[in-house]
């Protein structure tokens, strides 16, 4: 099957204007480590493991190792994800709370 390659222009929601309440800050960084964990579990499962600089034909990455070890540019990425992510819920009329327990 040939594919023809179209211009893929990105456009996600404008979430902008939507501000995280102070208390999900500890949601954003548990988030953030989860999907750090999702991915790397992944990488594993196809057969990648830990290597200094990335290697796709070795299958070699460098942030294959926990997330409290990543660098910390990589942290920021993937707390990226989550804020957007829950921006993205808020937006869509979700209400996000915690069960007191």
């Amino acid at each position: 099957m040939i594919c023809k390659m179209k211009e893929y222009i990105p456009n996600p929601v404008d979430t902008g204007h939507i501000q995280l309440p102070k208390e999900l800050e500890y949601l954003v960084e548990e988030m953030a480590k989860n999907v750090h964990e999702v991915w790397s579990k992944t990488r594993i499962e196809q057969g990648w493991t830990y290597g200094e600089k990335r290697d796709d034909v070795l299958k070699q990455h460098p942030c294959l190792v926990p997330y409290e070890e990543l660098p910390e540019e990589e942290k920021v990425y993937d707390r990226n994800s989550s804020v957007e992510t829950l921006k993205l819920i808020m937006k869509l009329g979700f209400k996000i709370s915690k069960d007191e327990k």
